[in-house]
C-alpha cells in the first residue's frame, strides 16, 4: 500500500493522466471560441448539418469532437446562459470515450452530457440518455432540450404512461431520454410483438446513464419482469397469515443478511398441526408433493411476519379499495408504487396487512440491467461516485472510470465518525448537534436509512422544541424537489431517507430556479421582473448568512452498507467550492455493526470505560469501518456477479429467441421453416418407432400411425408397407413425409398460398411465445433448486448451464411438434387473421424484482372476440385476396369477415 501511494504521489493517479491527455482538445476548443461567437445564430445552427456530411464522406466520429464541443458550449451560452467549463468539457471526453465521469454534485453533469449527446446523435442512428425517475427525465430533456432544439436536432422523452405511438416517435428522434425502467420494459415489450412496424426501439447505439453507479450497480440485482395474472389464491394467503400467529420464538430462523426466514424442526411439527386442524394439510407431511403450495406459502407469510417491517421496507397506503401495501426502494427511500414483491411475499403482506390480495403473475418476459445495458454498442455513465465500484465496472461494463477534477477546490470538511454504544445516545448527540447548528443558523442535511428513522428523530427533535423541519421520505416523494431546494436555507433542518440520486442540488440560500418556479409562474411581464429580482437578493442574502455559518451541515445517522451511498450523501455538502462540513454517528446496534460486526469494536469500547452519552472519534475507527463496508461490497458484488453468470446463461438463450422472432417477423414467406419443421417431426416419430438396425417385424406400426394422426394430421397404412416385401425404414419415412406434405399442399390450395403464409407466421410466432414463457418458468424454478447441488460437491452454476441447455433444446423440439400440428390441424373457418396483436401493455404486470428479497411491476392479456357471420359456400372463399371484398355480401373485406382461422 506504502509503495503504491509513493508511486500515485510521484505519477498522478490513473484518472490524473487520463484528465492531462484531454488537455490538448481542451484547449483546442477554447481556442475556436472567439471564432464560433461571431457567427450568426442561423449559421451556428448550420454547423450540425456539416457535421454530418463530414461523417457521411468518411470522417470519424471522434475527429469531430473539438469542433463539435466547441458548437454545443456557443449554443449553450447563448440559449441557457451557461458556459460549460474546462472540467465540463473534460466529462463530456471522458463519456465519449466509453468511460464514467466521477464528477461531484454541483459540478453540472446535466449540462455536460450534452456535449458527447450531441456528438453521437449527429451519426442518425439514435443516442440514449438514462436516468432514475420520470421528474429528472422530464425536467433535463426540457431543460437541455434547448440547446438541441437550437442546433436543429430533435429530442424525445420516455416516461411512464406513454402509447406505442407516443414512444415510437420518442425513439425516432435523434436524442432520446428515458428511465431505466422504462427503456428496459420497451426492449421486453418489443419482442413480443409481432411486426417491426408495432416495435418502438430502433437500435441500441449510444447510452450514457446517469447516476450510473444506482442504476448499474444498485439495481442490478433487481431484473426487469413483465408477467400477467395467474389464479387466485387470495383465501389460502388469509388461512395461513391467521396460523402464523402459533410460531413462537423457536420455531423458526432468521437469516438476515439474505433476507432467509426457515421454520425449525419444531416449527414445522406446529405448524403441520395448525394446517391439519384447518383442513388445509393433505397426507401426512406439510412436505409430501401434494402440499407443495402450502410450503411455499408459509414460508413467504413467515418472511412477511418476521423479516420485513411497516414503515421501512413498505408501506400501507390508503385507497378508496381499501388500503395496498406499497414498496419503499431500499436505495432511493421513495415509494414505488405499481412494483411487487415476488414469489407470494407481496400477497403475504396484504393478507399481514388485512388489505386487498392481488393475484400472483406468470413470468411472459424478463432480463437483468446488466444485459439491457450491454446490448447498446457505446456505453458511457456519470455520477457523483463511482470509483468504489471501478472494479464491478470494469468487470461487467468493461467501462473504466474517470475522476474528474471539480471546477473550484472543495472546501469540505469531513470529520471522523462518532461511536456510540447505543442508539439512543447516538440520537440524542445528532439531536444536540442539529439544535446547536440551528441556533447558528448553519442548514443541516441529515441522512437517514429508513423512514421509521426519520420519523424517531423527528420526534426527538420536537421534543427538543427545535424549529421548522422537513422530512423527506417516501410518504412526500411529490414535493421532494421543493423540499431538497430549499435545504441549503439558514437554519434549514432537511431529514432525507436515504439522500443519494434526488436530482436537485442543494444550493445555499436556495435554489432560484425552483423559488421562480414556486413564486413568479403565474406572473407576467414587469410584475414577474420585479419579483425575480426580489427573490434573487433574498437569496444572495440567505445565502451570505449560510456561509457565514460554516455552509451546509451534513450527518449521517449510521454508515450505509456501501461507502458509495455515504459519500454521496457527503457529497451534498461543499457544491462548487462552497464551505461544509459532515459528519457520521454511529452506534453498535446499527444494522451494519450487528450484522457485519467491526472486529473488537465492543470490546475497544468497554475498555475505554465509555460513560453514558460518550462516543469515542478516532481516525483509525473511522478506517475500520470502511474496511467492514469494503467487505460488505466485495461480498454484493460477488452476489450480483453471481446472478449475472445465472442470467447470461438464459441471456444466451433470449438472444437466440428474441433474434429467430425477428427474422420470422420480417420473412415474407416461412414455409420453408416449417416445412423443415415438418420433416423433423417425421424423422422423429419415424425414428422412434423404426429404430435403427431393427428389421420390418419389430417396428410398432400402431405407434407410427397414431403419431402420424396426432402430430400430421394424415391417415397412413403404416402395417400394411411395413408387409411389402424389401421395405425399409428410409422409404417408409419417405412415404409420411410426402403425405405430410401433400396434406399442406391441398390445405395452401383449398386457402390459398396467401392465407396459409399469413397463417403459418402468425403460428410460428405465438408458439414461439407461448413455450418461451413456459421455459422461463421452468428455469425459475430450476435456478431456486440448482443451489442444493453443491451438498453432492457438484458445481451448481455448471449443474446449471448443463440442465438450462437441456431445457433449451426440449423447447426447440417442442415448437416443431407444435407448428406442425397445429398447422396441420389447422382449418380456416370464420376470417382471416389479422396480423397477431402483442399482449397489451395496460393489462400486463411490469416488475422489478430483486433476486434476494424479491422486487415486482403491474398487468394481463387481450382476447379476440368473434361475431355471428352469414353462411357462404366454402368454395367461394378460396383464392379471395385479403382486402377483396368478402364473397359472403356483407360488405366488409375478405380479412375483415371470412377470412380468419380458428
Amino acid at each position: 500500500m506504502a509503495l503504491a501511494a509513493l508511486a500515485r504521489k510521484f505519477f498522478g493517479t490513473t484518472s490524473d493522466r487520463q484528465v492531462k491527455r484531454y488537455q490538448g482538445k481542451v484547449a483546442a476548443i477554447n481556442a475556436l471560441e472567439p471564432e464560433l461567437a461571431k457567427l450568426s445564430d442561423d449559421e451556428l445552427k448550420a454547423r450540425t448539418a456539416e457535421f454530418k456530411a463530414q461523417l457521411e464522406q468518411g470522417v470519424k466520429l471522434d475527429d469531430l469532437i473539438v469542433p463539435a464541443f466547441a458548437t454545443v458550449r456557443e449554443a449553450s451560452k447563448r440559449v441557457l446562459g451557461m458556459r460549460h467549463f474546462d472540467v465540463q468539457l473534460i466529462g463530456g471526453m471522458v463519456m465519449n470515450d466509453r468511460s464514467i465521469a466521477e464528477m461531484r454534485t454541483g459540478e453540472g453533469k446535466t449540462l455536460v452530457a450534452t456535449l458527447p449527446m450531441y456528438l453521437n446523435a449527429l451519426t442518425g442512428k439514435g443516442a440514449h440518455l438514462v436516468t432514475v425517475n420520470d421528474y429528472l427525465v422530464r425536467r433535463d430533456a426540457q431543460w437541455m432540450g434547448q440547446i438541441y432544439n437550437f442546433l436543429g436536432l430533435s429530442y424525445g422523452v420516455i416516461v411512464h404512461g406513454l402509447t406505442d405511438a407516443e414512444r415510437k416517435a420518442a425513439y425516432a428522434a435523434d436524442i432520446t431520454y428515458g428511465t431505466n425502467n422504462e427503456l428496459g420494459f420497451d426492449y421486453l415489450r418489443d419482442n413480443m410483438k409481432y411486426t417491426r412496424a408495432q416495435m418502438v426501439q430502433r437500435g441500441h447505439e449510444f447510452a450514457i446513464v446517469d447516476e450510473v453507479d444506482s442504476i448499474l450497480v444498485d439495481e442490478a440485482r433487481t431484473p426487469l419482469i413483465i408477467s400477467g395474472p395467474s389464479e387466485d389464491r387470495s383465501e389460502l394467503y388469509v388461512k395461513i397469515d391467521k396460523l402464523i400467529e402459533v410460531i413462537g420464538e423457536g420455531d423458526y430462523e432468521l437469516d438476515e443478511k439474505h433476507r432467509a426466514a426457515t421454520f425449525t424442526d419444531q416449527g414445522v411439527e406446529k405448524l403441520e398441526a395448525a394446517l391439519r386442524e384447518a383442513e388445509l394439510l393433505r397426507g401426512e407431511s406439510m412436505y409430501d408433493v401434494e402440499n407443495v403450495a402450502l410450503v411455499h406459502h408459509a414460508n413467504s407469510a413467515l418472511r412477511a411476519h418476521k423479516l420485513f417491517r411497516k414503515d421501512k421496507d413498505y408501506i400501507v397506503r390508503q385507497t378508496p379499495e381499501g388500503g395496498e401495501v406499497v414498496i419503499i426502494d431500499e436505495f432511493s427511500g421513495r415509494m414505488m408504487p405499481g412494483r411487487r414483491y415476488s414469489e407470494g411475499l407481496h400477497q403475504a403482506l396484504e393478507a399481514k396487512e388485512q388489505v386487498k390480495i392481488q393475484a400472483e403473475n406468470q413470468t411472459l418476459a424478463s432480463i437483468t440491467f446488466q444485459n439491457y445495458f450491454r446490448l447498446y454498442k457505446k456505453l458511457a455513465g456519470m455520477t457523483g461516485t463511482a470509483a468504489t465500484e471501478a472494479e464491478e465496472f470494469a468487470d461487467i461494463y468493461s467501462l473504466g472510470v474517470t475522476t474528474v477534477p471539480t471546477n473550484v477546490p472543495i472546501q469540505r470538511i469531513d470529520e471522523d465518525d462518532a461511536i456510540y454504544r447505543t442508539a439512543e445516545e447516538k440520537f440524542e448527540a445528532i439531536a444536540e448537534l442539529i439544535k446547536e447548528c440551528q441556533d447558528r443558523g448553519q442548514p443541516v442535511l441529515v441522512g437517514t436509512t429508513s423512514i421509521e428513522k426519520s420519523e424517531m428523530l423527528a420526534e426527538i427533535l420536537r421534543k427538543k422544541n427545535v424549529g421548522q423541519m422537513n422530512v423527506l421520505n417516501a410518504r412526500h416523494h411529490e414535493q421532494e424537489a421543493y423540499i431538497v431546494a430549499d435545504a441549503g436555507l439558514p437554519g434549514a433542518i432537511t431529514i432525507a431517507t436515504n439522500m443519494a440520486g434526488r436530482g436537485t442540488d442543494i444550493q445555499l440560500g436556495g435554489n432560484l430556479e425552483m423559488r421562480i418556479q414556486r413564486e413568479a409562474s403565474e406572473l407576467e411581464g414587469e410584475a414577474r421582473e420585479k419579483k425575480i429580482e426580489q427573490i434573487k437578493a433574498k437569496i444572495a442574502e440567505d445565502k451570505a448568512k449560510a456561509l457565514a455559518a460554516g455552509g451546509l451541515m451534513v450527518i449521517g445517522t449510521e454508515r450505509h452498507e456501501s461507502r458509495r451511498i455515504d459519500n454521496q450523501l457527503r457529497g451534498r455538502s461543499g457544491r462548487q467550492g462552497d464551505p461544509g462540513h459532515s459528519k457520521f454517528f454511529l452506534s453498535l446496534q446499527d444494522d451494519l455493526m450487528r450484522i457485519f460486526p467491526v472486529d473488537s469494536m465492543d470490546s475497544m469500547l468497554g475498555k475505554l470505560g465509555l460513560e453514558q452519552g460518550e462516543s469515542i472519534t478516532h481516525p483509525w475507527v473511522t478506517k475500520a469501518i470502511e474496511r467492514a463496508q469494503g467487505k460488505v461490497e466485495a461480498r454484493n458484488f460477488d452476489i450480483r456477479k453471481n446472478i449475472l453468470k445465472y442470467d447470461d446463461v438464459m441471456n444466451d438463450q433470449r438472444k437466440v429467441i428474441f433474434e429467430q422472432r425477428l427474422e420470422f417477423m420480417d420473412a415474407e414467406d416461412v414455409s420453408e421453416t416449417i416445412t423443415e419443421m415438418r420433416h423433423d417431426v417425421v424423422e422423429n416419430i419415424s425414428a422412434k418407432a423404426m429404430p435403427p438396425r431393427s428389421y420390418p417385424e419389430q417396428w410398432n406400426t400402431e405407434q407410427l400411425a397414431a403419431a402420424a394422426k396426432t402430430y400430421l394430421n394424415i391417415e397412413i397404412p403404416a402395417a400394411e408397407w411395413a408387409a411389402e416385401e424389401g421395405i425399409d425404414a428410409e422409404v417408409m419415412e419417405q412415404r409420411i413425409r410426402e403425405a405430410a406434405d401433400a396434406h399442406i399442399a391441398a390445405k395452401t390450395e383449398k386457402y390459398s398460398p396467401s392465407v396459409m403464409r399469413q397463417v403459418e407466421k402468425s403460428i410460428l410466432l405465438q408458439s414461439v411465445d407461448g413455450l418461451w414463457r413456459e421455459h422461463l418458468v421452468m428455469l425459475d424454478h430450476l435456478s431456486k433448486v440448482v443451489g442444493w447441488r453443491g451438498i453432492a460437491q457438484r458445481d451448481p452454476l455448471n449443474e446449471y448451464k448443463q440442465e438450462a441447455y437441456e431445457l433449451f433444446q426440449a423447447l426447440l423440439g417442442n415448437l416443431r411438434e407444435l407448428v406442425t400440428t397445429q398447422i396441420s390441424h389447422v382449418e380456416l373457418q370464420i376470417r382471416q387473421p389479422e396480423t397477431p396483436q402483442a399482449p397489451d401493455p395496460a393489462k400486463l404486470t411490469q416488475t422489478h424484482i430483486d433476486p434476494l428479497t424479491g422486487e415486482n411491476d403491474a398487468g394481463g392479456e387481450a382476447a379476440a372476440s368473434r361475431n355471428d357471420l352469414p353462411p357462404v359456400d366454402p368454395k367461394l372463399l378460396v383464392g379471395v385476396s385479403r382486402n377483396a371484398p368478402c364473397p359472403c355480401g356483407s360488405g366488409k373485406k375478405f380479412k375483415h369477415c371470412h377470412g380468419a382461422f380458428a
